[in-house]
């Protein structure tokens, strides 16, 4: 019997709403606020990520950096990297790792506009 039942993810930000506008635009769903430094994305399927005002946040540094870590990251699974790079990009996504090798290797790392870690995962 489990002890808990998963809620959510939340990520600190300096911005919550711009940062779960850019997540909407990836993921599709509805963002609901909570309040100034709270916001909600409800994507399809159940899942939720939450966003939350951090005045002093400061991103990880990638790929584990000596006075920091990736903390936490996303995955997300796509048909075609390269057309989700190219639109993540457009959205205001940032390259970390685009060496695929050839395609050995699945996936891609980016920073989201408040230099969180996610990848795309080639589904």
């Amino acid at each position: 019997m489990p002890v808990a039942t998963y809620r959510l993810v939340a990520l600190d930000c300096p911005d919550p709403r711009a940062l779960a506008g850019f997540y909407q635009a990836v993921l599709g769903g509805e963002v609901r606020r909570g309040s100034d430094r709270w916001y909600e994305l409800h994507v399809p399927g159940g899942a939720r990520i939450a966003f939350q005002r951090a005045a002093d946040h400061r991103p990880p540094e990638w790929p584990g950096g000596d006075h920091d870590s990736q903390q936490a990251h996303l995955d997300f699974e796509v048909d075609d990297l390269d057309r989700a790079q190219e639109e993540l990009l457009a959205l205001g996504a940032a390259p970390l790792d685009l060496d695929d090798r050839g395609g050995e290797r699945d996936f891609r790392v980016y920073a989201d506009p408040a230099g969180h870690p996610f990848c795309l995962c080639r589904a």
